[in-house]
């Protein structure tokens, strides 16, 4: 795959690029509090952990585009035999295609494995001509369909302009929504809790203190706290919990460690305990200014445990570090009375089948309209007193 100044090429794993020519176009501003999703860190522990690989359905191909040598843009581009891990449902897709006799897999997916959070996904060097290595980026992964015979390119969660960036190279456009803490410079939760209308507020206030009434304390981890025996503990929450609620967890214990020992100085873990036993915990990365609620666990029932572990001790923290916002993950109404506002979450999808992208266009158009109808509605339900 060639263009006038670049050439691209599938480079395979995390581990084949490197992590200084990945990061150089990962976190082009420098070093100082980088998303921690776009890291090379990330992507080669998902990889080498035994999480994302051919044997689980996810084989690394990531894109890479260079010009005289040189890598100035990667999409983390994935191989896949399956629709599992990616927050953004298209199976409905596969069935219509699979149907009319086509095969929907494999398909080529852009994304962050097992991770619904916003953030670039068109990784370009600082150096760089931003705006061509887009172009030479998608073109490319439209080339890449073809040239493997896949059904489709899937980008999820990219950010809006690179979605509208892909609109304009024809690839067709998806809307979700999901619920989002915004910090608005509150010095305190009593703060925040004094801008939610009083039934709410109330509400926030009883989860709370039956949390306190149980006897529960949390501990917030991060760096050099996290030991392997805090990853050990999580892990088995994380396989208690997951195993129920998913039948099969897509992560290791090898990833924790590695992420553990690669990028602590991005993770918070929050542990639960009652006296010296701990009984539940939440991992969350944090970067430019945003908190992101990832993995949970627990193995003890404790009434509003899950929503003080994930949201509540999330916005402490917020607060307390002066983050922005707090990113709690995919779906979750009820993250809407606990003061998570609904956004727009985006997705971009060229399909090679005719017949299948058709009738996808003509039903996203629909689908944005109805997503943004219920963005709205949600809006106007939220928690916060009129004025807000």
């Amino acid at each position: 795959m060639t263009g006038k100044e670049y050439t691209a090429r599938l480079a395979g794993r995390a581990a084949e690029i490197g992590a200084a020519a990945w990061n150089a176009c990962a976190n082009p501003t420098g070093p100082a509090d980088p998303s921690p999703f776009t890291r090379y860190e990330f992507f080669e522990a998902l990889e080498e952990s035994g999480s994302a690989v051919p044997r689980t359905g996810w084989r690394p191909l990531h894109l890479v585009v260079e010009r005289g040598g040189r890598i100035e843009g990667i999409l983390p581009l994935y191989l896949k035999n399956h629709s599992d891990g990616e927050y953004v449902f298209d199976h409905a897709w596969a069935d219509a295609l699979e149907r009319v006799g086509g095969s929907y897999y494999p398909k080529l997916q852009a994304c962050v494995p097992f991770t619904p959070v916003t953030g670039r996904r068109l990784l370009v060097a600082a150096s760089a001509d931003e705006a061509a290595v887009r172009t030479a980026l998608l073109g490319a992964g439209a080339a890449a369909v073809e040239q493997l015979q896949c059904s489709s390119l899937h980008i999820t969660f990219p950010a809006e302009d690179e979605w509208r960036a892909a609109g304009e190279l024809g690839y067709l456009l998806r809307n979700d929504r999901q619920f989002h803490w915004v910090n608005r410079r509150y010095k305190s939760f009593d703060e925040f809790l004094g801008k939610l209308s009083s039934s709410k507020r109330k509400n926030l206030k009883k989860e709370r203190a039956g949390i306190r009434e149980a006897g529960i304390d949390f501990d917030w981890l991060t760096g050099a706290e996290i030991t392997e025996a805090h990853w050990d503990l999580f892990f088995r929450f994380y396989m208690d919990t997951g195993g129920r609620k998913w039948g099969s967890p897509y992560l290791t214990r090898e990833f924790f460690s590695r992420i553990g020992s690669r990028m602590a100085e991005q993770v918070l873990l929050v542990m639960a305990r009652r006296g010296k036993k701990t009984i539940a915990g939440a991992l969350n990365f944090f970067g430019e200014g945003v908190l992101y609620g990832r993995n949970w666990g627990c193995i003890e029932f404790v009434p509003c445990l899950h929503f003080e572990t994930c949201y509540y001790q999330a916005i402490d923290f917020a607060i307390a570090r002066g983050l922005a916002k707090v990113e709690a993950g995919a779906q979750g109404e009820h993250k809407l009375l606990r003061g998570y506002q609904p956004v727009t979450t985006y997705s971009a999808h060229y399909i090679a089948h005719a017949g299948l992208r058709r009738a996808v266009a003509d039903y996203l158009v629909a689908e944005r309209e109805a997503v943004a109808e219920n963005i709205e509605d949600l809006t106007q339900a939220g928690p916060f007193k009129k004025g807000q």
